[in-house]
């Protein structure tokens, strides 16, 4: 049986019971899913959003996305870039001083004190593609002297957001060595953070401001912020982690928890499936939107292209496999070689640290979107993104 969209009901269907059977083996408390193709859209919300009160999980409930956010920020510096506000190859420095004269480590697992000068300027370039030399180490906390010092001064990436303000957190950046030369290794995470301060500044406005005028008013994504105000708290869903039984615990509750009031740095959204898909929609359709453009095509197509060497993926260890098939664009992966139902290349898309997940896939013109809300541990937590976007897949009929 086929519905509009050139998807199978009948195969639709299974996302249901394979989401479902993560809900009742108590692994997630619950999940919406969402396949949008050609017109048509299928969702699917399941379990409760709290475990406690036992509120049926919503189409419109509101999750906390994460990762999920560098998309959408690296979007956001895209318009600035069109707007010759910024240009990719100008020095990071010019809007964030902070970043000036930099200096880097010898070698990671010398003292943070024991540095070189930066052969180069870190970029705006460097920024979208997390090429500028700080990150993620992919070694556990406090195996190197710079980790250690990111921690302490909380700029480590991490399920948390930074707990200062804009200009103090440049400042902490500020005050750390590089760990790799600019250019020479991709680092997950921290360019995202700096990024977002850079959008503010380069803009002369708070980065939820000008994501509202620019992005979230037009595209309809009204449920889409750093924080979730007292009149949606209720649709927010509680977000777990798991403790050593792996039963599921609280890690963030909606009333009182991290995303009831406004953060001192907007790093990480919340948002609806529908929001997130009206995101993916504009990027999927080249930038537009049914009231008129956010983006140009040739921009939305630079934002989707794999923007790292060989070399750079070589030096770069991430989780194992994950550049067997994929590359990085402005803000997410991008596949590059079909080795999977669910890898067609050319898509694009990332996941968030609470277990969401979306897809943009140009030739199957198809958006698809996973909202959970579990604390991810490990590269073993994607299973669930996993199943649903073969189910997304395999529903394909055409």
């Amino acid at each position: 049986m086929a519905q509009s969209g050139g998807l199978s009901a009948t195969r639709l269907a299974r996302i249901g019971g394979v989401l479902g059977g993560y809900v009742e083996r108590g692994e997630v408390a619950g999940a919406v899913a969402l396949v949008a193709r050609r017109g048509a859209v299928h969702v699917e919300a399941i379990g409760v959003q709290d475990l406690a009160s036992g509120v049926p999980m919503r189409r419109d409930t509101i999750f906390r996305i994460a990762s999920m956010t560098k998309p959408i920020t690296a979007a956001a510096a895209m318009i600035l870039a069109e707007a010759a506000k910024i240009r990719l190859d100008d020095p990071a420095e010019r809007w964030l001083p902070e970043l000036a004269d930099r200096r880097v480590l010898r070698a990671i697992d010398g003292p943070v004190d024991d540095t070189v000068p930066a052969s180069r300027p870190i970029t705006v370039r460097d920024l979208l593609t997390f090429r500028l030399g700080l990150g993620m180490i992919m070694a556990p906390p406090g195996t190197y002297p710079i980790q250690a010092a990111m921690a302490e001064r909380g700029v480590a990436p991490g399920a948390d957001a930074p707990p200062a303000a804009p200009d103090e957190y440049m400042a902490r950046i500020g005050s750390l060595p590089l760990i790799h030369q600019p250019g020479e290794r991709w680092l997950y995470h921290t360019g995202a953070d700096i990024l977002a301060v850079l959008i503010a500044r380069a803009a002369g406005q708070p980065l939820e401001t000008f994501l509202r005028e620019q992005m979230f008013g037009p595209l309809g994504m009204a449920d889409t912020g750093y924080s979730v105000p007292e009149a949606s708290i209720d649709r927010l869903a509680t977000c777990y982690g798991r403790d050593d039984r792996n039963s599921l615990t609280v890690w963030d509750a909606a009333r009182g928890g991290r995303y009831a009031q406004p953060p001192a740095f907007t790093n990480a959204l919340v948002s609806t499936a529908d929001d997130y898909l009206a995101f993916g929609q504009m990027l999927l359709h080249h930038g537009r939107h049914p009231g008129g453009r956010i983006l140009a095509r040739p921009t939305v197509q630079l934002m989707m292209t794999d923007q790292l060497t060989p070399a750079q993926k070589a030096a770069s260890p991430f989780f194992p496999g994950f550049w067997d098939n994929k590359g990085w664009g402005f803000g997410g992966a991008v596949i590059i070689r079909r080795d999977g139902i669910a890898a067609t290349p050319g898509s694009y898309g990332w996941s968030g640290g609470f277990g969401t997940s979306f897809i943009v896939d140009p030739a199957e013109e198809m958006v698809a979107v996973l909202l959970i809300q579990r604390l991810m541990r490990s590269a073993d937590d994607t299973a669930i993104a996993e199943d649903f976007l073969t189910l997304a897949y395999q529903s394909i009929d055409d």
